[in-house]
């Protein structure tokens, strides 16, 4: 064979299971259709991530007065420079961390469109022109999702931005209708609203981030609307059509009860569907199932042994992290019979709004669905010492633990740095810990992180009768 590995694709899951296929000393070659680096780097977390803290820099700014003595205020975004400045930031990530990374550790990467043919063997129109044969070992489907939108009368005449195009605006609309409440539009509505947008947000299920408990769910719609952000549950968007240079756009809610709505854009935030299209897919026997998603077993093989999948592509939760633990596993699999699999039951996820959504394990629902006898405790934030000092109490801490032995099943937590605290949580579902433990371990004072510890302590006393510092 010309290749030990060849990978369809240059994600997170692509340049995770090249780089263990090279430190094993196996040929590699990448093919990629578009810009090198997948959604991550390009379009996703980083360029995300990047505009949300200018924006968090701005809130920051403008509600500072919180504090005594100290006066807030912001000027208005030159967004035309916050737009190029997260451009140079991606441009040199994927430089530093991608094609850089591909140099250093030698494998080429092919600009083309790959199709299989029967062998099975790679077939790559190029994109200068010319085709180009690949045959290799192992081959790699790590092809990412891309935006779905469902249909909507009218949509495709009047046009919508997607979480990609919303970020490669050059200057900011009045306005922003953003469909979908779930961990994209609510981080890109809140963005948006920061940088000074008016901003709607509609969402088909009864309550924001529909997958949380609902404590954090309601918790959070109520700042977004304290923050100046008009908030729709239980309501879908049944048709638009552009009047007077603005989209004016029907909501339609569960009682079939109707209202208009104006705004200067929509972004629709409804979910990402696997790319799979143009692979010749049948041509090898791979499968793809009812969702999109190419169908893998547990180690991530297809339906072909020579032809694996990894990251989003696979219908697996859309995070870059699980993407990369996929394309180590491959290589495990592919070419030292590990046999290996991965355990998503503490997969922590993180929605980056301010205060951020964090969680791992088991919800209270499903904990009760798995037929746990489970107890669960909520902590405000008023009563945790660093959002007092940080004179920002917003959000809360609820655990779930099994009822008797106290082992935790599942940490929530609506608050500042949300994403740190879930870390330690993670840990101690890892160790089948219980609140108890918990609640008696080391903890730094004056942390978002001793959250987590005083909500463990719920479980066995009245901490809201305990000294601040004698927890």
């Amino acid at each position: 064979m010309a290749f030990d590995l060849a990978i369809i694709g240059s994600g997170g899951s692509a340049f995770a299971a090249a780089i263990a296929a090279r430190r094993s000393g196996r040929s590699v070659v990448m093919v990629e259709r578009g810009i090198v680096g997948g959604t991550c780097v390009n379009t996703g977390c980083v360029p995300s991530k990047a505009l949300l803290a200018a924006a968090e820099a701005r809130q920051v700014a403008l509600s500072a007065d919180r504090f005594p003595g100290v006066r807030a205020g912001a000027e208005e975004v030159a967004f035309a420079e916050l737009i190029a400045g997260k451009a140079d930031l991606v441009a040199g990530m994927r430089q530093e961390k991608y094609t850089g990374l591909a140099a250093e550790y030698g494998w080429e990467i092919v600009a083309g469109q790959a199709r299989f043919g029967e062998g099975p063997v790679l077939e790559v129109a190029l994109a200068g022109g010319g085709a180009r044969r690949i045959e290799a070992e192992h081959y790699l489907i790590a092809t990412g999702s891309a935006p779905w939108t469902p249909p909507v009368d009218g949509l495709a005449e009047v046009g919508h931005l997607t979480s990609t195009t919303a970020m490669e605006l050059q200057a900011l609309p009045g306005s922003m209708l953003v469909v979908g409440g779930n961990y994209v539009g609510l981080e890109q509505a809140q963005l948006f609203a920061r940088l000074g947008v008016r901003v709607e947000v509609v969402e088909m299920r009864d309550r924001l981030a529909p997958t949380e408990e609902p404590e954090l769910s309601a918790a959070l719609a109520e700042i977004l609307l304290d923050e100046g952000m008009g908030v729709h549950t239980g309501t879908v968007l049944s048709q638009v059509r552009r009047e007077g240079g603005q989209v004016v756009a029907e909501l339609r809610d569960a009682e079939g009860c109707t209202r208009w709505l104006r705004a200067d854009e929509v972004l629709m935030a409804t979910g990402r569907k696997p790319v799979t299209g143009g692979l010749g897919l049948d041509a090898v026997g791979v499968r793809v199932g009812e969702r999109g998603e190419i169908v893998v077993d547990e180690r991530l093989r297809t339906d072909n042994p020579r032809i694996w999948a990894a990251g989003d592509v696979t219908g697996h939760p859309q995070f870059v992290y699980v993407a990369g633990a996929h394309g180590a596993v491959v290589v495990d699999n592919a070419f030292h019979h590990a046999e290996r699999g991965l355990d998503y039951h503490h997969l922590p996820r993180v929605t980056f709004t301010g205060p951020q959504v964090a969680a791992a394990g088991l919800t209270e629902a499903g904990a009760t669905a798995r037929g746990y006898d489970c107890e669960c405790r909520v902590l405000p934030l008023e009563h945790v010492p660093r959002a007092l000092v940080n004179r920002d109490t917003r959000g809360l801490v609820k655990l779930v633990a099994e009822r008797g032995t106290g082992r935790l099943l599942g940490a929530h937590v609506l608050a500042d740095g949300a994403g740190e605290v879930i870390a330690t949580a993670v840990y101690a579902l890892h160790n089948r810990m219980s609140v108890y433990e918990m609640g008696e371990l080391w903890c730094p004072y004056l942390t978002m992180a001793e959250a987590l510890k005083l909500a463990a302590q719920t479980f066995t006393r009245d901490i809201t009768k305990l000294s601040c510092c004698a927890a």
